[in-house]
C-alpha cells in the first residue's frame, strides 16, 4: 500500500514528510565510539559567525562554497587558488564574486580563522588538508581522500590529537532519505541487515574521462566512493573486499569505467556498482538495505524517493509497502549546518575518524589500489 493510497492517513503522512526537512539536518545514528567532540571558545559561545575560507577551486564540487556563503553561521574570509588558469576562470564565477583572493599562508594565518574547505584537484587534497590540520584548523575535505592511506591516517591522527573536525564531502550523508533510513536502523525496524545493494553511475564526457584516467582507481575512486561511504555507515568495515574493475568503453583512454566491488561481512554481503557510461544514470542511482524485518529502497538518490516495506507496523508506518516522498534536497546545506554545530561544541560528529578511515580503506580496496603507499 502506498502513502498516496491511504486517504484516511493523508494528514498524518503530510506532517511526517514536512518534519523530514528538519530531520535531515541532524543525523540519527552515531556510527562508532570515539566521536569527535567540538571545542568551544568565546566566538562560538557568543554565537558569532565562524570564520571560514576555501583552498582550491579545482575540485568538481568546489562550488559548494555557496552553501557556506549563504549560511548565517559563517563568514567566508578568503579563497585560495595557486593555479593561474583555474583562478582566472573562477574569478568570473558568481560563486566566488566579492571574495578576497590570497595565498595559502595568508589564509591560514588570518586571525580568527576556524575552518577551511579543501577543494583542490584530487591529487592535491591530502597535502593541502595536512597543512590545514598542522595550522590547527577544522576542515571540510572533499572526496575521495587521496590515494595514500598512510597519509590520510596521519591527518586523522593529528586531527584527533588536536580535537579538530575532519568532515568528508560525501554528498549523501545528509540526504533526508538516508537520514530516515538510519533512523529506521537505529530503531531496529529493519531487523538484522543481510544485504546492501548500491548503484552510482552516470555518463562521463570524453574530456572528463581523460582527466579521471589520471587516477588508477577509475570511476569507483571518483564516483563510487560516495556510495561506499553509505555501505560502511550501514554495515561497518568489511572483512573482505573483492573488486571487479573493467574498461568497457570503446574509447582508448585507459579509464577503468565499469566497476563492481563485493563487500563481505559475517552475516551480510554488499555490492557497489559504478560506471561512467550509464544513460540517465542519475535516475538509477540507488541504495537498498534489506533486513530480516524490512527493506528500505532509496531511488533516485539525488532527488530522493523511498519505497519501504515492513514486516509489522511502526509508529505511523504500516505493515507492507509504502512510498515516501521527501522535500527537495539541496546538497551541502545540511553539511554546513552540522559542521557549525560541531565546531561550536553543540554536538559531536556522527562520522568519527574511525568511520572515515574505514571508508577510505574500503574505497582503495574496491579500486584494487595499495593500502601501503
Amino acid at each position: 500500500m502506498t502513502i498516496s493510497n491511504q486517504n484516511n492517513k493523508t494528514n498524518q503522512r503530510t506532517s511526517r514528510r514536512e518534519a523530514l526537512h528538519s530531520l535531515s539536518g541532524a543525523l540519527a545514528l552515531p556510527l562508532a565510539m570515539g566521536a569527535f567532540s567540538g571545542s568551544s571558545n568565546a566566538l562560538e559561545e557568543s554565537g558569532g559567525k565562524i570564520k571560514i575560507g576555501q583552498i582550491g577551486v579545482g575540485h568538481a564540487h568546489a562550488s559548494k562554497l555557496s552553501a557556506f556563503r549563504e549560511s548565517s553561521e559563517y563568514e567566508v574570509v578568503g579563497i585560495v587558488e595557486e593555479d593561474p588558469q583555474l583562478r582566472e576562470r573562477a574569478q568570473k564565477d558568481a560563486v566566488y564574486q566579492g571574495l578576497k583572493w590570497m595565498t595559502t599562508e595568508q589564509l591560514l594565518n588570518l586571525p580568527g580563522l576556524k575552518a577551511v574547505l579543501v577543494e583542490t584537484r584530487v591529487r592535491d587534497l591530502l597535502n593541502t588538508a595536512e597543512k590545514c590540520i598542522h595550522a590547527g584548523k577544522h576542515i571540510h575535505l572533499d572526496k575521495p581522500a587521496g590515494e595514500s592511506l598512510p597519509q590520510f591516517k596521519r591527518i586523522l591522527d593529528s586531527a584527533a590529537k588536536q580535537k579538530l573536525l575532519v568532515q568528508m564531502g560525501y554528498m549523501y550523508r545528509y540526504n533526508p532519505a538516508v537520514v530516515l533510513m538510519r533512523d529506521f536502523l537505529k530503531k531496529g525496524w529493519l531487523g538484522d541487515v543481510f544485504e546492501v545493494h548500491t548503484v552510482m553511475s552516470k555518463v562521463v564526457d570524453p574530456g572528463t574521462r581523460r582527466e579521471l584516467a589520471e587516477y588508477a582507481g577509475g570511476i569507483m575512486f571518483e564516483l563510487g566512493c560516495h556510495i561506499v561511504d553509505q555501505v560502511i555507515g550501514v554495515l561497518g568495515k568489511p572483512m573482505k573486499v573483492t573488486p571487479f574493475p573493467r574498461h568497457s568503453s570503446s574509447l582508448d583512454d585507459r579509464l577503468v569505467d565499469n566497476m563492481l566491488a563485493v563487500l563481505e561481512y559475517p552475516r551480510a554481503t554488499a555490492t557497489v556498482r559504478t560506471s561512467a557510461m550509464e544513460v540517465d544514470g542519475f535516475e538509477r542511482r540507488l541504495l537498498v538495505v534489506c533486513g530480516t524485518e524490512g527493506t528500505f529502497h532509496i531511488q533516485p538518490l539525488d532527488n530522493p524517493s523511498a519505497r519501504v516495506t515492513l514486516s509489522k507496523p511502526h509508529d505511523s508506518y504500516p505493515k507492507g509497502y509504502q512510498d515516501i516522498k521527501f522535500p527537495k534536497y539541496v546538497r551541502y546545506v545540511d553539511d554546513a549546518a552540522d559542521m557549525a554545530r560541531i565546531i561550536r561544541g553543540e554536538k559531536s560528529t556522527d562520522f568519527p575518524y574511525e568511520h572515515d578511515l574505514a571508508v577510505q580503506t574500503t574505497v582503495l580496496q574496491s579500486c584494487s589500489l595499495s593500502l601501503e603507499k
